[in-house]
């Protein structure tokens, strides 16, 4: 690789998702410039989210690529951003880029300050149920027909954010999330919330929604 993401696994074998490395990193920032804005990509946690909030910040969620996040971070001087695929751009008193050396150093660096292990600086951040990434197969010709498509169905019925596909806020807490890949024949599909059975009646909605179309292939369970 070219060492431009980040992966963390602490001394307990918990590997920690991108978007909730963000919030350390977040945190840390924010104690140098309270109230800065930090932007994030549309698959990321509510828990970063509310994090960023409670510490004085502003959640700027944006569309997913790299591209995206750096150039939204040089059109509104924002200094700090990450994605949910370990994408961490830095800008304060650094390039505006992603660097997946100096993320992992910035990790290593508050471990470090903590004087604690690894694992008891995410055991602050707070952790909701929530799926990895899921692919529903769909033909590139198809995918940001059914994407609008479901995006206008959607807001018939609910609260949705639109900015890169649809991420549907369900009543009662809970989003899921689906968007066409930039780059390849699917569909990304994420779900987040406070249980796991939570979890499972919004993919039933969203599931169903999608069945509609014949050629899209939903992902096993």
């Amino acid at each position: 690789g070219d060492a431009d993401r980040v992966g963390v696994v602490d001394e307990r074998s918990r590997r920690h998702e991108a978007d909730l490395i963000l919030v350390l990193l977040a945190r840390d920032l924010l104690s140098r410039h309270p109230g800065a804005q930090i932007v994030f990509d549309v698959k990321s946690s509510q828990s970063l989210i509310d994090d960023i909030r409670a510490h004085g910040g502003v959640p700027v969620m944006w569309k997913t690529g790299h591209s995206h996040l750096k150039r939204k971070m040089r059109e509104d001087r924002i200094l700090l951003g990450g994605e949910v695929s370990g994408h961490m751009f830095f800008a304060e008193n650094y390039y505006g880029v992603d660097d997946g050396i100096l993320a992992s150093c910035k990790v290593i660096e508050l471990a470090a300050r903590s004087r604690g292990p690894l694992s008891g600086l995410f055991d602050t951040v707070p952790h909701l149920a929530a799926t990895p990434e899921l692919k529903a197969m769909c033909p590139d010709a198809e995918k940001f027909r059914v994407v609008a498509e479901l995006t206008q169905e959607l807001k018939r019925r609910y609260d949705v954010i639109d900015i890169d596909g649809a991420r549907v806020l369900f009543p009662g807490g809970g989003w899921g999330l689906v968007r066409a890949s930039n780059t390849n024949p699917y569909l990304t599909l994420r779900f987040e919330a406070a249980t796991p059975a939570r979890i499972a009646e919004m993919k039933r909605v969203i599931y169903g929604d999608l069945a509609r179309y014949p050629f899209v292939t939903l992902p096993a369970e």
